[in-house]
């Protein structure tokens, strides 16, 4: 029996609800500087893409002023936003079955790897992902990271030592990151996304429950194993 595969997570708006603590530090951070403030689907919009891109595209923030913006955000984030975040419904009970399971998971996010360990061992998740991936540290206007989403999924299946696996993220840019891997994309319902956005940018099917997640890589799962039970055959065959 092929071994279940393997599962690789977004983390805000997918496993866990920042809860107003990254739009809140990016508003406090603002106006600490004198800057506007974004309107609040303009905030909700920037959770999930590098941070440094959506304070330069949304917010329309100065480039020589992005590092102070950021650095003044990751403090107050620090400070408050991770102790307000929450898991989201079903994801604790989700993880834990795949373990059981022997389902491996990973977390690719854009946010710095090292504030996904401290967020996911806020929450007692660490344990349950065999790698956690983000982000650099440095985040400022000249730093130079892994090519976006794509490179940060591309580092989670090197570390899982795996070609194949299922994205599940809530925006445009996991569907992206996925299918520059060559991985369907599962988008889910319950985070940033604006209506549309995630089928229109290809995920393979958006789910709005954990139950609904469960069956749909119970599904993906089914479909690979004929394919590969069906290339086994005609190897065994020999007639091709």
């Amino acid at each position: 029996m092929p071994t279940p595969v393997p599962v690789i997570f977004d983390l805000d708006g997918t496993l866990v609800d920042p809860a107003g603590g990254i739009t809140g530090g990016i508003a406090a951070a603002l106006r600490q500087l004198g800057m506007p403030v974004p309107a609040p689907a303009d905030l909700d919009a920037m959770v999930g893409p590098k941070l440094s891109h959506s304070l330069l595209e949304i917010a329309g923030v100065p480039a020589e002023r992005l590092d102070d913006v950021i650095r003044l955000y990751r403090a107050h984030y620090l400070a408050e936003g991770i102790a307000r975040s929450r898991v989201y419904d079903g994801i604790r009970e989700l993880l834990e079955t795949f373990a059981a399971d022997g389902r491996p998971a990973a977390v690719a996010t854009q946010k710095p790897e090292h504030l996904a360990r401290i967020v996911l061992d806020h929450h007692g998740l660490t344990d349950l992902f065999h790698t956690i991936r983000g982000s650099a540290a440095d985040e400022s206007a000249a730093a130079h990271g892994p090519a976006g989403k794509a490179g940060i999924v591309a580092a989670a299946l090197a570390d899982l030592g795996t070609g194949h696996a299922v994205m599940v993220g809530d925006r445009a840019q996991d569907v992206a990151g996925a299918a520059a891997n060559g991985l369907e994309c599962i988008g889910v319902g319950w985070g940033f996304a604006l209506d549309g956005e995630l089928a229109g940018a290809g995920a393979v099917a958006v789910v709005h429950s954990t139950s609904d997640l469960t069956d749909t890589i119970t599904r993906l799962d089914a479909v690979r194993t004929g394919a590969l039970q069906a290339l086994n055959e005609v190897h065994t065959d020999g007639n091709v």
